[in-house]
């Protein structure tokens, strides 16, 4: 009898007494805030870290180049990148893996008042969020299928996020620029002109992914897979739930609900995220080809399945008991 009193009083104790199992410190880095991250801020503010016993930190870094260097030196356990990033860390030498992918590319090209073709940006200043990677290298390309050659046919200059390129297509700085959903369809409300869809031109073109160092995932291989099963879950709370899902969406990156309602529906009708965060290879290949082409790069073009380890999704998904 003692011991079924001393049994209880320890369920009961214990807890207060702060003799509870310490989550693993697990910080992320991501490239920049935007709604096509959404699934990581719903796994983060939503608590699904935790329930995988994970302490998460999310960090918004300047660009992927910043993020990448914090894998490295170990600041960040992994890291919500555009793949262009983790693609040349490799082909620098650093032993960087993706092992899920975050968003397949969501960009509409948005035209100013008299800019409603490709054509008619012949000749003129087009703007962009950064001239020498990622969705540069993607605008530059889908410009050249559509006939026109970089710098000969027109120029780029770096404004800066959205609010910037509105701000500076409203003055006529800019003809054009490349904005991601739902801040293209805040474009179109605000009068701006459809060009065209990125994804018309590269239907499978992966924009991101989740990155991380090869040797320390090894070392942490629960920490990753226990992350992943996090994102996942996150990813399909917004299927399940998307009355939630809009409310959470529209107060997290400050848009009005119609518009993340917008955004929500084109990111799961048009499966921008992919369902479980598989990599498509032709997607990465397409990635692979653009990098390869923007950066030089001498020799045969590498097989994606460089870049990439899956290994850490598979279990993921396997202890989740989803189908492959």
């Amino acid at each position: 009898m003692k011991r079924m009193l001393v049994a209880l009083l320890l369920v009961f104790l214990l807890p207060t007494l702060g003799f509870t199992q310490e989550r693993a410190k697990f910080p992320v880095g991501v490239s920049s805030k935007v709604l096509g991250y959404g699934h990581l801020w719903a796994a983060w503010r939503l608590k699904y870290f935790e329930r995988e016993g994970l302490d998460v930190e999310v960090v918004v870094m300047r660009g992927t180049a910043p993020a990448v260097q914090a894998m490295i030196a170990n600041s960040i356990s992994a890291g919500l990148l555009a793949n262009d990033g983790p693609i040349a860390a490799v082909e620098q030498g650093m032993d960087i893996a993706m092992v899920a992918s975050s968003s397949k590319i969501s960009h509409i090209l948005m035209g100013g008042k008299n800019y409603k073709t490709w054509e008619d940006l012949r000749g003129s200043t087009i703007g962009s969020s950064t001239l020498t990677s990622g969705t540069a290298f993607v605008l530059r390309r889908a410009l050249k299928v559509k006939g026109l050659e970089y710098p000969r046919d027109y120029k780029l200059l770096n404004v800066g996020g959205t609010t910037s390129a509105f701000a500076a297509m409203t003055a006529g700085q800019i003809s054009a620029a490349m904005l991601a959903v739902p801040n293209a369809f805040q474009a179109q409300e605000a009068g701006f002109n459809t060009i065209g869809r990125i994804a018309d031109i590269f239907p499978t073109y992966l924009l991101s992914a989740y990155s991380v160092r090869r040797s320390w995932a090894e070392k942490n291989r629960t920490q990753v897979v226990h992350f992943l099963k996090a994102i996942l879950r996150a990813r399909k709370w917004f299927e399940e739930d998307k009355k939630a899902a809009v409310q959470f969406l529209a107060k997290e990156f400050e848009l009005k609900p119609s518009l993340a309602e917008k955004g929500l529906d084109y990111y799961l009708t048009n499966q921008v995220w992919p369902p479980g965060f598989d990599i498509e290879m032709d997607g990465l290949k397409t990635v692979v080809d653009i990098y390869a082409e923007q950066t030089a790069m001498k020799g045969p073009l590498p097989n994606p399945e460089k870049y990439v380890d899956l290994s850490y999704l598979k279990q993921a998904q396997k202890e989740l008991g989803w189908k492959p």
